[in-house]
């Protein structure tokens, strides 16, 4: 996607000192939520300003390689961390957020979790019938299809037959992907435009309706007075040199937050807004994710083909242990830090049977137990795995290893920080079970922060109204993975898209 057809700045079209702009209303961020209430909010007659604080890197730029893209396209170049360092925080940080980085798979939030969300939190909006109206919308907008057979990956027809042979029932994964060319480099970013990521979809669509962009750009206070936003402060960064350029005022009427379930609290407890309740920051979750790593006898090539093929949710919800197993492709990178085979000789040779491996993730629901906040001036992730999210963790891992010694593993590897192998069928409940919780030794992956501006009716115990707007600054929106009240089990992207429009329809009226 090309500068003029995203009508974007960057550092080097800024011009250094202070620059002073005026705007209907500012969205900072551009991922999920802040690209679609950009195109929305444009859409709708105002001019809208979008600020990102990652760079902008045109999708010909991408690499395909994964060591590359961490240090371009993602959060502290893909070192974002809890504070115990055991869990990878993976975020998006360049113009399309997430979105660009992500494996496109959707899923619309269930039911389950909905009328939790209106019992328990007071969304009583969130009805089954008004959501599918936005989520047939965004799956209409952007063309999020269930996978067709012939994108199926190798690994995945391989583990469709353990499946089968367990019975155990498969779901085909839906993608928000237009004519994908299948080559596996979903988390690199989508070189042939294919991933229908905010990128090429919401961000040129506000483009076109006259939103401008600004990358480079981080946001260091909303600005507000008497209870009303009022507009943003902000720094251009210069990203060779890393020094500030340009000081940037907006004054804006309206300001929507939606720079990631990280950011966004950050950012508000900079400003010394929006916490009366004190709970920005808090209830973070994110769905902390462990990799069986399988050897097969035959060589599988598993790195082309949908990120994501097929899923497992036979125990997802939580009264039934709440994880999903998802199939998913890797590259050499991702394959080499996903288990500990030794040093020297022995992690050569594990790396020269790449071509033999696969892997199947596990996937827990975890509890809202987090906590993001600014200490000495820097983000910290408190996080910890919860001890009845890994006892649960561990019984995922225990089907996990099953489905992949029935559709024909020779052994697995666990994922382990010490060299944990699982060499037959009998093995599977004796090696899992000697798993403890509280010692970092696991080598989790996040990619779905979420929660810490929970949404919620009674402004006692919530950030943000049912309306999206903060419930103690008027015009001041959240509109990212922040706002879901409890974890939900599977990919939020859907659902930020489905609630993104949502609070769009709110601040333009268009819902009462």
């Amino acid at each position: 996607m090309s500068k003029n057809q995203l009508n974007i700045k960057t550092a080097a079209d800024i011009a250094p000192g202070e620059l002073n702009l005026s705007v209907d209303a500012v969205v900072v961020g551009s991922g999920a939520g802040g690209a679609i209430n950009a195109y929305e909010l444009a859409k709708a007659g105002k001019k809208v300003l979008v600020l990102e604080a990652g760079p902008y890197v045109p999708s010909d730029k991408f690499t395909e390689m994964l060591a590359v893209a961490m240090g371009t396209l993602y959060a502290d170049e893909g070192g974002q961390a809890n504070t115990a360092q055991d869990i990878t925080v993976l975020q998006g940080r360049c113009v399309g957020g997430s979105t660009v980085v992500n494996a496109a798979l959707c899923f619309r939030t269930p039911e389950h979790y909905l009328k939790i969300w209106r019992e328990q939190f007071g969304l009583t909006e969130l009805t089954q019938e008004r959501m599918t109206g936005y989520f047939e919308k965004v799956e209409r907008n952007l063309n999020i299809q269930p996978n067709k057979g012939y994108e199926t990956s190798a690994g995945a027809e391989l583990i469709k037959k353990g499946l089968k042979k367990l019975d155990i029932p498969e779901g085909n994964a839906k993608r928000n992907i237009r004519d994908c060319v299948l080559s596996g480099f979903c988390f690199s970013g989508c070189k042939s435009d294919r991933k229908q990521s905010m990128l090429v979809t919401y961000l040129p669509w506000a483009c076109n309706h006259g939103a401008e962009i600004f990358a480079d750009t981080r946001v260091t206070q909303v600005v507000a007075k008497n209870g009303q936003a009022k507009g943003v402060l902000a720094e251009v960064v210069d990203p060779k040199t890393g020094q500030v350029k340009t000081r940037v005022n907006v004054s804006a009427p309206l300001v929507v937050m939606a720079a990631g379930p990280i950011q966004t609290p950050i950012i508000l407890q900079q400003s010394g807004l929006a916490n009366s309740s004190g709970q920005v920051g808090k209830n973070f979750a994110c769905h902390p994710t462990l990799s069986v790593t399988a050897m097969f006898d035959q060589k599988v090539d598993d790195f082309h083909g949908a990120t994501h093929s097929l899923y497992v949710d036979t125990n997802i919800l939580p009264e039934e242990g709440g994880w999903l197993q998802l199939n998913a492709v890797q590259e050499p990178v991702e394959a080499s830090f996903q288990a500990e085979p030794g040093t020297g000789k022995a992690y050569v040779s594990y790396m020269e049977k790449y071509r033999n491996s696969m892997r199947l993730i596990t996937l827990i629901h975890d509890k809202n137990v987090g906590e993001v906040k600014l200490v000495d001036g820097a983000k910290h992730i408190e996080y910890s795995v919860d001890d009845e999210d890994f006892e649960n963790m561990k019984k995922g891992l225990k089907q996990n290893a099953r489905i992949l010694f029935a559709a024909g593993a020779s052994y697995l590897y666990l994922p382990t920080y010490d060299r944990t192998l699982i060499e037959s069928p009998e093995q599977v409940d004796s090696v899992i079970d000697g798993l403890k919780n509280g010692v970092a030794k696991y080598r989790y992956t996040s990619f779905h922060p979420q929660g810490t501006c929970r949404m919620g009716a009674d402004p006692k115990t919530s950030v943000v109204s049912p309306s999206g707007e903060t419930h103690d600054v008027k015009n001041l929106y959240v509109a990212d993975a922040s706002l879901l009240p409890t974890s939900i089990g599977y990919n939020p992207s859907e659902t930020v898209y489905a609630l993104a429009s949502f609070i769009a329809d709110k601040i333009n009226g268009r819902i009462a």
